[in-house]
């Protein structure tokens, strides 16, 4: 396999489980498992934002570096809305409260806000990977 077909089925794999998780998400919801669901609806956009950014040649091995190049490389160049960029600012904020913080609870209305936006995110990151570049 060459190292292109390498990265793109790797970009598929992202994408394959983007959307998983986005189901997870809604399960997870369906559920009431509400920490859960915004840990889910979380990854559905690390693993579509970190497609995007493996198709422009970019590989990280933190989140924290997925977040800083979403916005360096696609926010900043106006290529994804600056409302997106709060967006994953905020639901990275959010999962990492639910994971790692005791006591912390979500109210249904916002989790519900946050699977719907994160839907919406993966989906505008999927017109820039279905975008020539």
């Amino acid at each position: 396999m060459s190292e292109e077909e390498n990265r793109n089925a790797v970009i598929a794999y992202w994408t394959a489980k983007a959307e998983e998780a986005l189901a997870s998400a809604r399960s997870e919801l369906d559920s009431e498992r509400l920490s859960f669901a915004v840990n889910r609806a979380y990854y559905a956009c690390f693993y579509s934002a970190s497609a995007v950014l493996l198709k422009e040649g970019r590989r990280f091995k933190k989140h924290s570096g997925v977040r800083a190049e979403l916005h360096r490389a696609l926010v900043k160049t106006k290529r994804l809305q600056a409302s997106w960029g709060r967006f994953y600012n905020y639901v990275f904020e959010n999962r990492e409260k639910g994971d790692y913080q005791g006591l912390v609870t979500f109210e249904k209305e916002q989790v519900v806000e946050i699977v719907d936006l994160a839907q919406g995110f993966v989906a505008e990151i999927r017109k820039l990977l279905d975008a020539p570049r």
